[in-house]
């Protein structure tokens, strides 16, 4: 496995390839959004993340990740940015565009619920964990595969967060579902990226989501 870095509108970014990749092939790809904790630290500190080597192995080497990097104290305030980012990743020259998904933890958990909202057509499934988001706007998600992780125990961000929005998304007729870490607090993380079943999941799905969705509030006074 190997590293390059690389910048997008200011934005410092990973790219962590698998054993055996080779250059001008179309790979699936995981767009990663990490948590507060990593805000403070350099690009070459990151690369010592056990998340990387732990996704690359429970994917069997089929994945090449991609990891933002965010140094402001919330990823939504670059949040246009990232949007941005996250379209051009559809395009970079090792992407298959069906096969680009999209993970986070925490803060990174919450964005990815956002990000999945604002971009319902670009990602192929989505992994949020110990995050939460506008379960109000679930129908934006109902053609996308969620698979959502939380801790039982986790007092940083309540399950309850999770819960909700996968609830509100299977409401609408989407295709969400939550697995609890009964004994874990916050870090939800690291039994999730550590598991093989949930790549071979993941990379079960290509996309096929529908880039037409109703919007069920705009012009309704109820809604403000």
């Amino acid at each position: 496995m190997f590293f390059e870095n690389g910048c997008f509108e200011g934005m410092n970014y990973l790219v962590h390839f698998p054993d055996g990749y080779e250059k001008g092939q179309k790979y699936p790809v995981l767009l990663m959004l990490h948590g507060a904790g990593t805000r403070g630290i350099t690009l070459e500190a990151y690369k010592e993340s056990q998340n990387f080597p732990n996704i690359s192995r429970s994917a069997e080497n089929r994945l090449v990740i991609v990891a933002p990097h965010c140094t402001d104290t919330f990823w939504y305030e670059k949040y246009e940015t990232l949007m941005r980012f996250a379209k051009a990743v559809a395009t970079m020259p090792f992407t298959d565009p069906t096969r680009y998904y999209l993970c986070g933890a925490s803060m990174g958990g919450y964005t990815a619920w956002q990000l999945a909202m604002s971009c319902p057509s670009l990602f192929a499934a989505v992994i949020p964990i110990c995050g939460g988001g506008m379960y109000g706007m679930a129908s934006r998600l109902v053609n996308l595969p969620i698979w959502a992780f939380h801790g039982a125990k986790d007092t940083t961000v309540l399950p309850a967060e999770s819960q909700n929005m996968v609830d509100a998304v299977n409401r609408k007729g989407g295709n969400a579902k939550l697995t609890v870490y009964p004994e874990n607090a916050h870090d939800a993380w690291s039994d999730t990226y550590r598991d093989p079943l949930v790549f071979a999941w993941l990379l079960s799905h290509e996309n096929r989501n529908s880039p037409v969705l109703q919007d069920e509030y705009r012009g309704k006074k109820e809604f403000g």
